[in-house]
């Protein structure tokens, strides 16, 4: 193989990572405690990742730099825009299912990760149980129902909750979705996006106005915000503090399974219990949408075990297999 021979395979390899990953990563944001920086992670292309936007917001435009943001944002943004409705729906309907796979996919990455450690050392350990450790304190904050749900909107709000979401995005084990969740801007976000297509597909331009002055803009700044601000932190903390950093977010990936646990359900409050601070009425219970419904953990039947670790083992599969795509030499020996 020529040497341009060999850097067209080794673009095309980054390319295809790139684009899977932005996938995963788009399907990750739109589900509450899966994070989109694993998913990164997972797919391998994740120090390039941050490395692209330091170079992109210190002016250093590289072609690889900008062949990994093209191709993850527009991955990641396609996948939310056509998927956010049919993600929600099976996340609702089919959460025991979709956490399974989740699970496999958030562990694909950990061998990914290991890699980028090569030798572990103390800092390493230490920074991985500290991670471990806050997952583990979001993971009980989780299921004991903490953050409430309540919808907010306002511009400045929305612009805060792109700034959380986007940090979260980029910071593997932390989820996105989860924080515009306990925000109260996960369902109006969402809303505003089908809307928005909605009005797009429609041709109604003039309906396109309401959802994107007030969801996709602010939204849409913030993302940005919150991507160049803290994905230049974690660059540099690589930089000056590399196993400690690394360690840490291997403990994230990890501890992100610990949120994930797939045998739990929507139920639909009963008449005249408390939900949130307030009785059920009949009201209150026509307003309230299945996606708002308090979660429980059941028992599973031997063939949901079966099927959960099988999907585990798959989702495992996906990510192996991603990362081993176009895969050339470390990951972080660019970063």
């Amino acid at each position: 193989m020529t040497g341009t021979e060999g850097e067209t395979s080794s673009t095309s390899g980054l390319a295809l990572r790139c684009a899977l990953g932005g996938v995963m990563m788009g399907l990750a944001n739109l589900v509450p405690g899966i994070s989109g920086g694993t998913m990164l992670l997972a797919a391998g292309v994740y120090p390039r990742f941050i490395k692209a936007i330091r170079d992109v917001t210190t002016f250093r435009f590289t072609a690889e730099s900008l062949v990994v943001l093209t191709v993850v944002g527009l991955c990641a943004g396609g996948a939310v825009v056509l998927l956010s409705g049919t993600v929600k729906g099976l996340v609702v309907g089919h959460r025991w299912i979709m956490y399974s796979l989740f699970i496999g996919l958030t562990l694909g990455g950990v061998p990914v990760i290991w890699r980028l450690i090569k030798t572990p050392t103390s800092s390493v350990w230490a920074g991985a149980a500290a991670g471990f450790v806050g997952m583990g304190i979001v993971a009980i904050i989780q299921a004991q129902g903490g953050g409430g749900g309540a919808s907010n909107d306002g511009f400045l709000w929305m612009l805060a909750a792109g700034v959380a979401g986007a940090s979260a995005m980029i910071l593997p084990g932390i989820s996105g979705g989860y924080l515009l969740l306990i925000m109260g801007t996960y369902v109006p976000i969402l809303g505003g996006i089908d809307a928005a297509k909605e009005a797009v597909k429609a041709g109604d331009f003039g309906g396109l106005m309401g959802p994107v002055t007030s969801v996709v803009v602010p939204v849409g700044i913030g993302v940005l915000v919150g991507i160049a601000v803290v994905s230049n932190l974690i660059g540099r903390l690589l930089d000056r503090y590399e196993k400690p950093t690394l360690g840490v977010l291997l403990g994230l990936l990890v501890g992100a399974v610990l949120g994930l646990w797939p045998f739990q359900r929507a139920v639909k409050p009963a008449l005249g219990s408390m939900f949130k601070g307030r009785e059920v009425t009949e009201t209150l219970l026509a307003e309230l949408k299945p996606e708002k419904y308090p979660n429980e953990f059941f028992d599973p039947t031997l063939g949901q075990i079966v099927i959960a670790l099988g999907l585990i083992v798959i989702g495992f599969g996906i990510t192996m297999l991603v990362a081993r795509v176009g895969r050339t030499g470390s990951e972080h020996a660019d970063v």
